[in-house]
């Protein structure tokens, strides 16, 4: 071992690094992988990063460690978690050549496996710490290329407010990046939680089980790359109608491919589509509103600074006033 990398090794157990990364909604989807080891996807997509939901992640590299230590909301994870963090770390160890166990804290403030997005904000807090704990210096593209590599949508959540995945074509090439301001930052996003359990099919074995078995997944790979040049369009533009109506159809389109899988599935239960009904009430009587809808039965209703107030106190009537969310844009990674 020489000298410089002992004084690499001392100054990282002396330092931890805490990074608070939020969650994202896909508003035209990634859903579908060409390359599941590096996790390039088939499409492009685009996002919008939320305020209210964001996980808090410290990592310690410490030589007088055995093993990976890792701790999940105050807990001990399953077998399966900690191998995923631990497959990513060794990502990291490798950038910075390092061989040094870590001590991971990560508490989400995001219902986990339910449709929200809670491995976009973990892994992108997981890269920005566990690569600055390091000694990585990586700017925000080879951030979100890392992030990237523990969960798709978490290249997204590096960044705040609108966010286009461009799907690329290898490591290199397939990262975030943020889009413009627009004259759509009065957008709202009103969450609706359904339920809070884990999903019987996660997002990576509906996302396999689509691109392997559904006929029409070719022609959701051409449809996708529409949706997003027309989104783009309406965010620079700054026309709600045309944005919401977007999305919408692009979250149909993607729930489509999960009916018309071998075996078929569906995130939905009978409150998602009761939502749904309701949302498109609310449009028919004058309030514009949207849905959206991840892997899970979660909702999330599109909609805009002056009839938020409406839309969140309907919904509240019938889930609840604890299962109703009012968010905003949000930021980027932030170090704390």
């Amino acid at each position: 071992m020489n000298f410089q990398l002992e004084i690499t090794m001392a100054t990282l157990s002396n330092n931890p690094v805490t990074a608070r990364a939020h969650t994202n909604i896909a508003l035209i989807k990634y859903w579908g992988k060409k390359d599941e080891s590096l996790i390039i996807p088939y499409t492009s997509s685009l996002s919008l990063t939320l305020d209210h939901f964001y996980t808090d992640t410290t990592v310690r590299f410490d030589e007088s460690l055995s093993t990976d230590q890792i701790i999940i909301d105050g807990q001990i994870p399953s077998e399966k978690s900690r191998q995923r963090v631990r497959d990513f770390l060794e990502i990291v160890r490798g950038k910075a050549q390092i061989a040094i166990p870590a001590s991971i804290s990560s508490t989400n403030h995001v219902p986990t496996a339910a449709g929200l997005a809670s491995s976009a904000s973990a892994f992108a807090a997981l890269a920005a710490s566990a690569s600055k704990a390091a000694g990585l210096h990586l700017d925000a593209t080879e951030l979100s290329k890392l992030a990237r590599r523990g969960s798709g949508s978490a290249c997204r959540s590096v960044f705040g407010h609108f966010v286009e995945w461009q799907r690329g074509t290898n490591d290199a090439d397939s990262y975030a990046k943020p889009l413009p301001d627009t004259g759509l930052n009065d957008i709202r996003v009103v969450a609706l939680t359904v339920e809070r359990g884990q999903k019987a099919v996660s997002s990576r074995q509906g996302m396999h089980l689509s691109v392997t078995t559904s006929p029409y997944y070719p022609a959701w790979v051409k449809t996708c790359q529409a949706d997003l040049l027309q989104l783009k369009s309406a965010i620079e533009k700054g026309d709600f109608t045309r944005f919401g109506k977007i999305s919408e159809l692009n979250a149909m389109r993607m729930h489509a491919l999960t009916l018309s899988a071998d075996p078929s599935f569906t995130y939905f239960n009978g409150q998602t589509l009761a939502i749904m009904n309701l949302v498109k009430q609310l449009r028919h009587q004058g309030t514009e509103c949207y849905y959206t809808i991840d892997a899970g039965p979660n909702v999330k209703v599109l909609c805009q600074q002056s009839t938020v107030a409406k839309i969140s106190a309907t919904f509240a009537q019938v889930l609840g006033d604890q299962n109703v969310i009012i968010a905003k844009p949000g930021p980027g990674v932030q170090y704390l």
